[in-house]
């Protein structure tokens, strides 16, 4: 399966470990992850030199092209908000999910659009067994 992981760039990095492990485990399980980049602590510095039209471009591409979208909403994000409603729009199915006690905006939490999954973890294999949860049932529809 093609999965876009998104996550929080410029909102604050202090997820990354939870990021790298979520990327870790999708590429284990044989998915592709055009944006696994996004997981590395020098992603700012890769970002840094492409253009803003080229990352939406980019990026936008990317939604189009996958199959599911996975973000990791415990540091809000302006990014990563407009890629979950865009692919919603796309009707892609969606997982959002957030470190438990994280203050996550009331428009994910009150959300109930088809296809959307917002949950809450309590670490990082909780976090795994969300993914795996998620993508099991996608292969249902």
């Amino acid at each position: 399966m093609n999965i876009y992981f998104s996550c929080s760039l410029t909102g604050g990095r202090k997820d990354e470990a939870v990021y790298a492990a979520m990327v870790d485990y999708l590429l284990s399980k044989g998915h592709a992850v055009p944006t696994a980049h996004l997981a590395h602590a020098d992603v700012m510095a890769l970002e840094q030199v492409v253009d803003a039209h080229e990352v939406y471009r980019r990026d936008i591409a990317w939604i189009h092209r996958c199959d599911a979208l996975i973000a990791e909403v415990s540091t809000p994000s302006h990014g990563v908000g407009y890629e979950v409603s865009y692919a919603l729009s796309l009707g892609k199915p969606v997982l959002c999910c957030y470190r438990k006690g994280a203050r996550v905006s009331k428009m994910l939490l009150g959300n109930d659009s088809n296809g959307l999954s917002v949950r809450a973890y309590e670490d990082t294999p909780s976090a795994l067994r969300l993914l795996e949860s998620f993508l099991q049932g996608m292969w249902v529809r």
